[in-house]
Protein backbone atom coordinates (compact mmCIF):
# COMPACT_ATOMS: atom_id res chain seq x y z
CA UNK A 1 0.00 0.00 0.00
CA UNK A 2 1.48 3.44 -0.77
CA UNK A 3 2.68 5.52 1.95
CA UNK A 4 0.51 8.22 3.48
CA UNK A 5 0.54 11.80 1.19
CA UNK A 6 1.76 13.94 4.43
CA UNK A 7 4.94 10.73 4.36
CA UNK A 8 5.32 11.71 1.18
CA UNK A 9 5.81 15.10 1.74
CA UNK A 10 8.31 14.95 4.26
CA UNK A 11 10.51 12.64 1.47
CA UNK A 12 9.95 15.17 -0.82
CA UNK A 13 11.42 18.57 1.28
CA UNK A 14 14.08 15.92 2.94
CA UNK A 15 15.03 13.87 0.53
CA UNK A 16 14.39 15.11 -3.16
CA UNK A 17 16.57 17.63 -3.87
CA UNK A 18 19.67 14.72 -3.15
CA UNK A 19 18.13 12.33 -5.57
CA UNK A 20 17.16 15.41 -8.72
CA UNK A 21 21.18 15.80 -7.92
CA UNK A 22 22.67 12.53 -8.10
CA UNK A 23 20.16 10.79 -10.54
CA UNK A 24 20.24 10.99 -14.30
CA UNK A 25 17.97 9.57 -16.82
CA UNK A 26 16.09 11.50 -19.82
CA UNK A 27 15.29 15.50 -18.86
CA UNK A 28 12.38 17.43 -19.86
CA UNK A 29 11.63 20.54 -19.60
CA UNK A 30 8.04 21.03 -17.98
CA UNK A 31 6.10 24.01 -16.95
CA UNK A 32 3.11 23.30 -14.28
CA UNK A 33 -0.09 24.80 -15.74
CA UNK A 34 -1.63 27.62 -12.77
CA UNK A 35 -3.08 25.42 -10.58
CA UNK A 36 -6.57 28.08 -11.36
CA UNK A 37 -6.77 26.82 -15.17
CA UNK A 38 -6.46 23.72 -13.77
CA UNK A 39 -9.86 24.39 -11.61
CA UNK A 40 -11.46 25.88 -14.57
CA UNK A 41 -11.17 22.21 -16.45
CA UNK A 42 -11.40 20.21 -13.80
CA UNK A 43 -15.06 18.72 -13.77
CA UNK A 44 -16.47 16.50 -10.73
CA UNK A 45 -18.27 13.75 -12.02
CA UNK A 46 -19.57 12.58 -8.64
CA UNK A 47 -18.39 10.57 -5.93
CA UNK A 48 -18.37 6.68 -6.27
CA UNK A 49 -21.24 5.37 -4.31
CA UNK A 50 -20.00 2.00 -3.63
CA UNK A 51 -18.47 2.03 -0.02
CA UNK A 52 -16.46 -0.95 -0.86
CA UNK A 53 -14.06 1.05 -3.44
CA UNK A 54 -12.26 2.76 -0.56
CA UNK A 55 -8.32 3.07 -2.26
CA UNK A 56 -8.96 3.32 -6.01
CA UNK A 57 -5.73 2.58 -7.21
CA UNK A 58 -6.31 1.67 -11.39
CA UNK A 59 -8.51 2.96 -13.72
CA UNK A 60 -9.39 2.46 -17.26
CA UNK A 61 -11.98 3.48 -19.73
CA UNK A 62 -14.02 0.49 -21.92
CA UNK A 63 -13.46 1.38 -25.42
CA UNK A 64 -16.42 -0.80 -26.18
CA UNK A 65 -18.61 0.50 -24.28
CA UNK A 66 -19.45 4.24 -24.04
CA UNK A 67 -19.94 5.37 -20.87
CA UNK A 68 -18.24 2.35 -18.88
CA UNK A 69 -14.86 2.56 -16.62
CA UNK A 70 -12.74 0.26 -14.78
CA UNK A 71 -10.93 0.18 -11.46
CA UNK A 72 -9.60 -1.55 -8.23
CA UNK A 73 -8.64 -1.05 -4.90
CA UNK A 74 -4.96 -0.80 -3.54
CA UNK A 75 -3.08 -3.96 -1.47
CA UNK A 76 -5.55 -5.96 0.98
CA UNK A 77 -8.48 -6.21 -1.16
CA UNK A 78 -9.78 -9.33 -3.11
CA UNK A 79 -9.43 -10.31 -6.71
CA UNK A 80 -12.49 -8.01 -7.88
CA UNK A 81 -12.22 -5.27 -10.38
CA UNK A 82 -15.12 -2.94 -9.96
CA UNK A 83 -17.29 -1.08 -13.53
CA UNK A 84 -18.52 2.30 -13.32
CA UNK A 85 -20.16 4.55 -15.08
CA UNK A 86 -18.94 7.99 -16.01
CA UNK A 87 -21.35 9.64 -13.19
CA UNK A 88 -18.88 7.01 -10.61
CA UNK A 89 -22.29 5.14 -9.92
CA UNK A 90 -21.63 0.91 -9.45
CA UNK A 91 -22.57 -1.15 -12.44
CA UNK A 92 -20.80 -4.30 -11.48
CA UNK A 93 -18.34 -6.40 -9.53
CA UNK A 94 -16.39 -8.73 -11.24
CA UNK A 95 -14.27 -11.39 -9.60
CA UNK A 96 -11.08 -12.85 -11.18
CA UNK A 97 -11.40 -16.48 -11.11
CA UNK A 98 -7.87 -18.26 -10.35
CA UNK A 99 -5.87 -15.28 -9.49
CA UNK A 100 -4.53 -13.43 -6.51
CA UNK A 101 -4.43 -9.81 -4.96
CA UNK A 102 -0.53 -9.42 -3.54
CA UNK A 103 -0.78 -5.50 -4.67
CA UNK A 104 -2.92 -4.40 -7.30
CA UNK A 105 -1.60 -0.87 -8.60
CA UNK A 106 -3.19 -0.54 -12.06
CA UNK A 107 -5.10 -1.76 -14.84
CA UNK A 108 -5.09 -1.18 -18.63
CA UNK A 109 -7.45 -1.75 -21.32
CA UNK A 110 -5.99 -3.53 -25.14
CA UNK A 111 -5.32 -5.97 -27.03
CA UNK A 112 -5.40 -9.96 -26.89
CA UNK A 113 -4.87 -13.41 -28.55
CA UNK A 114 -8.36 -12.57 -30.00
CA UNK A 115 -8.63 -9.97 -32.54
CA UNK A 116 -12.66 -9.49 -31.26
CA UNK A 117 -11.57 -8.63 -28.20
CA UNK A 118 -10.69 -5.98 -25.89
CA UNK A 119 -8.91 -7.31 -22.63
CA UNK A 120 -8.73 -6.19 -19.06
CA UNK A 121 -4.85 -5.71 -18.11
CA UNK A 122 -4.78 -5.97 -14.25
CA UNK A 123 -0.93 -5.51 -12.79
CA UNK A 124 -0.18 -6.94 -9.23
CA UNK A 125 2.83 -4.90 -9.71
CA UNK A 126 3.46 -3.36 -6.38
CA UNK A 127 6.58 -3.98 -4.26
CA UNK A 128 7.15 -1.61 -1.55
CA UNK A 129 10.08 -3.32 0.31
CA UNK A 130 11.45 -4.57 -3.43
CA UNK A 131 11.81 -8.38 -2.54
CA UNK A 132 9.23 -9.84 -4.84
CA UNK A 133 11.14 -12.11 -7.32
CA UNK A 134 8.92 -11.85 -9.64
CA UNK A 135 5.59 -9.31 -10.82
CA UNK A 136 1.88 -10.51 -12.10
CA UNK A 137 0.26 -9.50 -14.81
CA UNK A 138 -3.65 -11.09 -15.22
CA UNK A 139 -5.50 -10.72 -18.20
CA UNK A 140 -8.58 -11.71 -18.82
CA UNK A 141 -11.88 -10.70 -21.86
CA UNK A 142 -13.77 -7.34 -21.03
CA UNK A 143 -16.82 -8.87 -20.26
CA UNK A 144 -20.36 -6.91 -21.28
CA UNK A 145 -20.91 -3.91 -19.01
CA UNK A 146 -24.08 -1.18 -19.85
CA UNK A 147 -23.91 2.16 -18.31
CA UNK A 148 -27.14 2.79 -16.86
CA UNK A 149 -27.52 -1.39 -15.91
CA UNK A 150 -28.09 -1.85 -12.35
CA UNK A 151 -25.22 -3.28 -10.20
CA UNK A 152 -24.55 -6.86 -10.86
CA UNK A 153 -21.73 -9.35 -9.20
CA UNK A 154 -19.92 -12.06 -11.55
CA UNK A 155 -17.27 -14.25 -11.83
CA UNK A 156 -14.58 -13.70 -15.13
CA UNK A 157 -13.18 -16.94 -16.19
CA UNK A 158 -10.29 -17.41 -18.23
CA UNK A 159 -8.15 -15.47 -16.39
CA UNK A 160 -4.20 -15.84 -17.73
CA UNK A 161 -1.38 -15.76 -15.33
CA UNK A 162 1.60 -13.30 -17.10
CA UNK A 163 4.48 -13.58 -14.98
CA UNK A 164 7.44 -11.31 -15.23
CA UNK A 165 10.85 -10.62 -13.81
CA UNK A 166 12.99 -7.18 -14.06
CA UNK A 167 16.32 -7.74 -15.60
CA UNK A 168 18.17 -6.09 -12.87
CA UNK A 169 16.45 -6.67 -9.62
CA UNK A 170 13.00 -6.19 -8.16
CA UNK A 171 11.66 -2.91 -8.64
CA UNK A 172 8.49 -1.22 -7.07
CA UNK A 173 6.10 -0.11 -10.04
CA UNK A 174 2.21 1.54 -9.64
CA UNK A 175 2.30 2.28 -13.83
CA UNK A 176 0.85 -0.33 -16.01
CA UNK A 177 0.35 0.66 -19.59
CA UNK A 178 -0.68 -1.57 -22.92
CA UNK A 179 0.37 -0.28 -26.82
CA UNK A 180 -3.31 -0.94 -28.25
CA UNK A 181 -1.62 -1.30 -31.62
CA UNK A 182 1.12 -3.60 -31.08
CA UNK A 183 -0.13 -5.77 -27.04
CA UNK A 184 3.09 -4.50 -25.58
CA UNK A 185 3.11 -4.06 -22.24
CA UNK A 186 4.65 -1.09 -20.45
CA UNK A 187 5.66 -0.91 -16.77
CA UNK A 188 7.27 2.08 -15.09
CA UNK A 189 8.93 1.77 -11.93
CA UNK A 190 7.61 4.02 -9.13
CA UNK A 191 11.36 5.87 -7.34
CA UNK A 192 12.74 9.50 -6.53
CA UNK A 193 14.39 10.97 -9.49
CA UNK A 194 14.53 8.14 -12.04
CA UNK A 195 11.57 6.14 -13.49
CA UNK A 196 12.77 3.13 -15.39
CA UNK A 197 10.46 1.57 -18.13
CA UNK A 198 10.24 -2.02 -19.23
CA UNK A 199 8.38 -3.82 -22.00
CA UNK A 200 7.16 -7.38 -22.34
CA UNK A 201 6.48 -7.50 -26.43
CA UNK A 202 3.49 -9.27 -27.46
CA UNK A 203 2.15 -12.28 -27.54
CA UNK A 204 3.56 -13.05 -24.06
CA UNK A 205 3.53 -15.94 -22.90
CA UNK A 206 1.13 -17.37 -20.51
CA UNK A 207 2.44 -19.43 -17.36
CA UNK A 208 5.91 -18.85 -17.74
CA UNK A 209 8.23 -16.61 -16.25
CA UNK A 210 9.14 -13.95 -18.52
CA UNK A 211 12.19 -11.01 -17.90
CA UNK A 212 11.01 -8.05 -18.97
CA UNK A 213 13.80 -5.69 -21.78
CA UNK A 214 14.04 -2.18 -20.07
CA UNK A 215 13.77 0.33 -22.84
CA UNK A 216 14.52 3.33 -21.30
CA UNK A 217 14.81 5.92 -17.91
CA UNK A 218 12.59 8.87 -17.57
CA UNK A 219 13.19 11.80 -15.70
CA UNK A 220 9.83 13.73 -14.65
CA UNK A 221 10.91 16.78 -13.57
CA UNK A 222 8.92 18.99 -10.98
CA UNK A 223 9.94 21.18 -7.89
CA UNK A 224 9.82 18.51 -5.42
CA UNK A 225 9.57 14.26 -4.86
CA UNK A 226 5.60 14.74 -5.44
CA UNK A 227 6.64 15.09 -8.82
CA UNK A 228 8.70 12.49 -10.34
CA UNK A 229 6.83 9.51 -8.51
CA UNK A 230 4.56 8.04 -11.45
CA UNK A 231 1.66 6.26 -9.71
CA UNK A 232 -0.22 5.54 -13.10
CA UNK A 233 -0.88 5.75 -16.55
CA UNK A 234 -2.25 5.10 -19.99
CA UNK A 235 -1.81 4.71 -23.43
CA UNK A 236 -4.87 6.28 -25.77
CA UNK A 237 -6.97 4.23 -27.74
CA UNK A 238 -5.41 5.24 -30.59
CA UNK A 239 -1.59 5.04 -29.54
CA UNK A 240 -1.09 8.61 -30.05
CA UNK A 241 -0.92 10.26 -26.57
CA UNK A 242 0.41 8.46 -23.65
CA UNK A 243 -0.28 9.81 -19.56
CA UNK A 244 1.65 9.49 -17.02
CA UNK A 245 1.16 10.81 -13.58
CA UNK A 246 2.71 11.43 -10.19
CA UNK A 247 0.71 13.18 -7.13
CA UNK A 248 1.24 16.34 -8.92
CA UNK A 249 1.91 16.37 -12.18
CA UNK A 250 -0.04 14.75 -15.31
CA UNK A 251 2.39 14.22 -17.68
CA UNK A 252 1.59 13.74 -21.94
CA UNK A 253 3.98 11.89 -24.12
CA UNK A 254 3.43 12.83 -28.23
CA UNK A 255 4.25 9.56 -29.92
CA UNK A 256 3.84 10.55 -33.25
CA UNK A 257 5.65 8.22 -35.30
CA UNK A 258 8.29 6.69 -31.97
CA UNK A 259 7.50 5.20 -29.20
CA UNK A 260 6.17 7.30 -26.46
CA UNK A 261 9.51 7.11 -24.29
CA UNK A 262 11.74 9.09 -27.39
CA UNK A 263 9.73 12.35 -27.04
CA UNK A 264 9.28 14.82 -24.52
CA UNK A 265 6.55 15.37 -22.29
CA UNK A 266 4.39 18.74 -21.74
CA UNK A 267 2.22 18.96 -18.32
CA UNK A 268 -1.42 18.75 -18.13
CA UNK A 269 -3.95 20.79 -15.98
CA UNK A 270 -4.27 19.01 -13.29
CA UNK A 271 -5.54 19.59 -9.78
CA UNK A 272 -3.81 17.52 -6.96
CA UNK A 273 -5.84 14.84 -5.13
CA UNK A 274 -5.66 13.60 -1.36
CA UNK A 275 -3.94 10.48 -2.61
CA UNK A 276 -4.60 10.64 -6.75
CA UNK A 277 -2.87 7.43 -7.89
CA UNK A 278 -4.94 6.46 -11.01
CA UNK A 279 -5.69 7.89 -14.52
CA UNK A 280 -7.33 6.76 -17.86
CA UNK A 281 -7.85 8.51 -21.10
CA UNK A 282 -11.83 8.45 -22.48
CA UNK A 283 -12.66 6.51 -24.45
CA UNK A 284 -12.80 9.73 -27.55
CA UNK A 285 -9.64 11.24 -26.16
CA UNK A 286 -11.56 13.83 -25.55
CA UNK A 287 -9.64 14.10 -22.17
CA UNK A 288 -8.97 12.12 -19.53
CA UNK A 289 -10.08 11.31 -16.08
CA UNK A 290 -8.82 10.84 -12.32
CA UNK A 291 -9.44 9.58 -9.13
CA UNK A 292 -8.10 9.49 -5.60
CA UNK A 293 -7.94 7.09 -2.73
CA UNK A 294 -9.98 8.13 0.49
CA UNK A 295 -7.40 9.77 2.38
CA UNK A 296 -8.27 12.07 5.71
CA UNK A 297 -11.93 11.63 5.09
CA UNK A 298 -11.99 13.06 2.01
CA UNK A 299 -14.62 10.88 -0.25
CA UNK A 300 -13.04 9.75 -3.39
CA UNK A 301 -14.19 11.63 -6.13
CA UNK A 302 -14.25 11.01 -10.29
CA UNK A 303 -12.82 13.77 -12.06
CA UNK A 304 -12.71 14.40 -16.19
CA UNK A 305 -10.72 17.04 -17.73
CA UNK A 306 -11.79 18.25 -21.13
CA UNK A 307 -8.77 18.56 -23.38
CA UNK A 308 -9.07 21.18 -26.51
CA UNK A 309 -10.06 19.70 -30.12
CA UNK A 310 -6.68 18.54 -31.44
CA UNK A 311 -6.02 17.09 -34.93
CA UNK A 312 -6.30 13.47 -35.15
CA UNK A 313 -8.75 13.04 -32.29
CA UNK A 314 -9.55 9.28 -31.93
CA UNK A 315 -12.78 8.45 -32.55
CA UNK A 316 -13.41 4.73 -31.97
CA UNK A 317 -15.69 2.87 -34.59
CA UNK A 318 -15.99 0.10 -32.55
CA UNK A 319 -18.46 2.03 -29.31
CA UNK A 320 -21.10 0.86 -28.71
CA UNK A 321 -23.67 2.25 -25.75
Amino acid sequence: MTPPQAMLRLLALCLGMVFLAACGGREASVVKPASTAAMALRHSRGELDDPRIREASGLAASRLHRGVLWLHNDSGDTTRVFAINTQARLLGTYYLSDARARDWEDIAIGPGPDPDLDYLYVGDIGDNQMRRKYIVVYRVPEPDVRPHQEAVEASLDGVETLAFAFPDGPHNSETLMVDPATGDIYIVTKALGRQSVYRAAYPQRRDTLTVLEKVTELRLQGSGALTQLAVGGDISPSGRWTLIKSYDVVYQWDNGTAPWYRSDPIALPYVPEPQGEAIAWAADESGYFTISEEAGGVPAVLYYYALSPREGTFRSTRLRD
